[in-house]
């Protein structure tokens, strides 16, 4: 029976590899999308709706402005969690017009249809911290996230294994905070 672990982590692996098909395996039909930016070194719509519009701005439009894309889970769901799941998040990525990086967390709130399919009927996401940093940092950064476990790891293994570099010590605050407040099932 497939369950949110299962919707989520599809919707990661269609994402980051510019694979809409799978959306279909993780999402309703008239899936609800809300977008909260908290930063302006990235932006997206507020809001999509529909399957459709879902693929174009969480796949398409990605793949279109950036390569090197891993998104992470860092807390994973479980049976409790089978109506509605909330985790923080953490994406490298960097941009195909000039090799410049994104690193950015945020926070993730799903809801699931209550029939055995468990497809995301809605999702909020919001990006808390979206962090540039300069090409010439590729490899020390896709080193660290080629490292962690894909796509579900601790805050604690992410913030153990980062770089030290200036930039990410944004992201570093954000995650230690996440780790002091897990997120609860609602």
């Amino acid at each position: 029976m497939p369950s949110p672990f299962d919707a989520v982590t599809t919707y990661f692996h269609a994402k980051d590899g510019n694979r809409p098909f799978l959306m279909r395996q993780a999402f309703a039909e008239g899936v609800q999308l809300e977008m909260v930016v908290k930063t302006e070194a990235i932006s997206f719509p507020s809001t999509a709706r529909g399957l459709v519009e879902i693929e174009e701005v969480l796949v398409r439009r990605i793949a279109t402005d950036f390569e090197n894309v891993y998104s992470f889970g860092l807390a994973q769901p479980t049976e409790v969690d089978r109506r509605r799941f909330s985790c923080p998040w953490l994406v490298a990525m960097s941009a195909r017009a000039d090799g410049a990086l994104r690193v950015g967390v945020g926070r993730y709130d799903w809801q699931f249809s209550p029939d055995l399919k468990c497809l995301v009927e809605k999702l909020l996401i919001t990006i808390d911290v979206m962090q540039v940093l300069p090409a010439s940092e590729l490899d020390r950064i896709m080193s660290w996230i080629t490292s962690l476990p894909y796509p579900w790891c601790q805050p604690d293994e992410v913030v153990r294994t980062m770089p030290r570099i200036e930039e990410l010590a944004p992201v570093e605050r954000y995650l230690k905070e996440a780790r002091l407040n897990p997120p609860s099932a609602d």
